[in-house]
């Protein structure tokens, strides 16, 4: 029983790893194709999200016991997200026009991945799996794909967000990749295991 909780965790941690990378590679793929776009439909769904968190966390203030409301702060919160949702769904051009800003996050999002897959490396080599060493080329990898993205030497916005794009879609495979093999060396143990055993 307890050998199948163990398995039940590590196929929900590959699985949730799997739905990663793929969510990172449809995101790469939609942000190649038209990246001004992609971005405004994503500017706007998360201010439409922020207008509706907005209002439900204003009417929830007003059907609070308002010792309980005053402690919360519900109203601030919901005229806040009210605001930002406001200027998502009809400021999105100005938000554009700040893509450098909004790449420098992404380009730090990756150099964290990018740290994360060191210890994923180093995690590997520790317990002798042999695939170490694609872990440690993926995070060297993410590091210098972060690196030109934080620097941006591409003259036009559109042109450093095809760059992210393919950046994100090269992360997901490499860490797919690596799952794959993982994956397989795992299986291969396995049957190791039981020729053993019998």
């Amino acid at each position: 029983m307890k050998g199948m909780v163990i398995i039940m965790k590590k196929w929900n941690t590959v699985l949730g790893k799997v739905v990663v990378c793929v969510c990172e590679i449809i995101v790469g793929v939609l942000l190649m194709a038209d990246p001004i776009v992609f971005t405004a439909g994503i500017i706007t769904a998360a201010g439409i999200l922020l207008l509706l968190t907005g209002a439900f966390t204003i009417l929830r203030y007003f059907r609070m016991d308002p010792m309980e409301a005053q402690l919360e702060q519900g109203l601030v919160k919901g005229i806040c997200a009210i605001l930002g949702g406001l200027l998502c769904v009809f400021k999105k051009e100005w938000i554009i026009t700040t893509f450098p800003l909004l790449t420098v996050l992404y380009g730090l999002v990756i150099l964290f991945t990018g740290i994360m897959r060191i210890q994923w490396a180093v995690d590997m080599m520790r317990i002798k799996k042999e695939q170490w060493h694609m872990a440690a080329a993926g995070a060297g990898v993410s590091i210098v794909l972060a690196t030109v993205i934080l620097l941006n030497p591409f003259k036009t916005t559109v042109v450093l967000w095809r760059f992210v794009a393919v950046s994100m879609i090269i992360g997901a495979v490499m860490d797919l990749v690596i799952l794959v093999f993982i994956n397989q060396d795992n299986k291969g143990n396995k049957k190791e295991d039981s020729t053993e055993i019998m």
